[in-house]
């Protein structure tokens, strides 16, 4: 069943109107081009009585082509450079990983 699930990843990261291309580049390693799909949702946290509001960059990236994703390794968009923040997490088929970024 999970190959059924990474050929249909591998064709929604495909997607033009979903996945984005990107350089991944590891902590002192090698730019490789792969696929993203991005997110920027909005968060609100609360502290204490006050909300506070902060845009977010988040992005998938399959194992297939990142397979161990750390925080302090580079992620290019669209001339855009970030830095990935806080430990990567996979989802529950161990296909894809969400990382936090912070811009570079």
């Amino acid at each position: 069943m999970s190959l059924a699930f990474e050929n249909a990843l591998a064709v929604l990261f495909a997607d033009p109107n979903i996945g984005v291309a990107a350089i991944y580049t590891s902590d002192g390693g090698t730019p490789v081009l792969v696929r993203a799909v991005v997110r920027r949702p909005d968060e609100v946290t609360n502290f204490g009585d006050a909300r506070l509001w902060s845009e977010t960059t988040r992005i998938d990236l399959r194992v297939a082509e990142v397979p161990s994703p750390r925080p302090g390794d580079r992620i290019e968009i669209g001339g855009d450079a970030f830095i990935i923040q806080g430990e990567p997490v996979r989802d529950r088929e161990r296909l894809v990983w969400t990382v936090d970024l912070s811009p570079a």
